[in-house]
C-alpha cells in the first residue's frame, strides 16, 4: 500500500462535482457510484475517500488520508497541521456578517456587545479579536439566517455565494470577514514514494488549469503590422508565423491567456489582424 496515495474529496455538493471534474481531467479513471465511500484508480496509484468536507483536514492531518480536496473556509476552521499543496481555484466564496434588512450600519462596531450566530466560531473569533470587537458567539451547525428572526443572535456569520439566501431571509451582508476558495491539502509526514506520486498529481493538475485559463490564438495579419501584433500576443516563448498564399500576409499562432486577449482584441484588430480564431487548450505542459 506504500505505493498507493489516498485523497480524500466531499462525498456530496459543489465542490465534490469540482473535484472529481478536475482529477477526471487529468486522465485519471475510478468508478464512483451513488453512495461509494471509497474507491481506487483503474490506471493512477490512488485511491479515494468520499468523507463529509470538514472532517477531511482531521483525516489528513492524522495520516487517515496522504491528501485531501476541501475549502479553505474548512481548512482554517478546524486548525489542523497539514500542509497546502495547491490553490485549485473553484468553489470559491466568502465568509461574511449579515444582519437584517432595515438596521442602521455603520461599521464593524454595530457588532460589540452584539450575538453573533455562526458555524465558524474560530474564524469569526479571530476577525472580532483583530477588529477589537467584544460580541458573543453562538456555534450553530446549519440554518445560520434563521438565527436573527427567532431571536437566536442579532446577526450571523456565514459562507455567501451569490447572496440569494441572506435576500430570501431577509438580510444583508455587511462585512465580508474571510474569502475562500478549493486548495489541495497533504500530510506532513509522507513518504518519498508517495511524494512521488503526489509530484506526478500535481504536474497533471497544472497542465490542466494552465490550459483552462490560457487559450491558442489564430490570426491572419499584413507583414507590416507583425512586429505590432507580436508585441500584443507574445506566447509562451514566441508566436508561431507562418506566410499566406497571399503576398504580404502572414498567419500568426499564439497563446496567452483568456483574460489578456480580451485586454488586446481592440489593439489587434487596429494593428490590422483579420479572421481571429480563439481555440480552448484542454491541456498545458510548461
Amino acid at each position: 500500500m506504500n505505493s498507493i496515495i489516498r485523497i480524500a474529496v466531499q462525498k456530496s455538493g459543489r465542490l465534490s462535482e469540482d473535484s472529481l471534474s478536475l482529477i477526471k481531467e487529468c486522465g485519471i479513471k475510478f468508478y464512483n457510484g451513488t453512495g461509494k465511500l471509497k474507491s481506487a484508480s483503474t490506471n493512477f496509484p490512488i485511491e479515494f475517500l468520499f468523507l463529509r468536507d470538514d472532517d477531511i483536514p482531521g483525516y489528513v492531518a492524522d495520516g487517515v488520508a496522504d491528501l485531501g480536496i476541501v475549502g479553505e473556509n474548512e481548512l482554517v476552521e478546524k486548525d489542523k497541521d497539514v500542509t497546502v499543496l495547491k490553490k485549485l481555484g473553484f468553489s470559491k466564496c466568502r465568509l461574511s456578517l449579515a444582519i437584517p434588512k432595515g438596521e442602521e450600519y455603520e461599521g464593524v462596531s454595530y457588532f460589540d456587545g452584539k450575538s453573533i450566530a455562526t458555524s465558524y466560531p474560530k474564524i469569526l473569533g479571530d476577525y472580532l479579536k483583530s477588529q477589537n470587537i467584544s460580541a458573543e458567539i453562538h456555534e450553530i451547525s446549519g440554518s445560520v439566517e434563521i438565527a436573527p428572526s427567532i431571536g437566536l443572535a442579532q446577526g450571523i456569520c456565514d459562507i455567501v455565494s451569490s447572496g440569494s439566501t441572506l435576500m430570501m431571509n431577509g438580510l444583508i451582508e455587511v462585512e465580508q470577514i474571510f474569502k475562500s476558495e478549493a486548495v489541495l491539502i497533504g500530510n506532513k509526514s509522507l513518504t518519498e514514494e508517495k511524494l512521488a506520486i503526489v509530484d506526478k498529481l500535481l504536474f497533471r493538475m497544472n497542465a490542466v488549469q494552465k490550459g483552462k485559463s490560457n487559450k491558442y490564438v489564430l490570426l491572419n495579419a499584413p507583414n507590416a503590422s507583425l512586429d505590432k501584433i507580436i508585441a500584443l500576443i507574445p506566447g509562451m516563448r514566441s508566436p508561431t508565423i507562418l506566410p499566406l498564399a497571399e503576398e504580404g500576409w502572414s498567419s500568426v499562432h499564439s497563446v496567452l491567456s483568456e483574460d489578456q486577449f480580451w485586454e488586446n482584441i481592440e489593439g489587434l484588430r487596429a494593428a490590422g489582424a483579420e479572421g481571429i480564431l480563439v481555440v480552448p487548450i484542454e491541456k498545458m505542459v510548461i
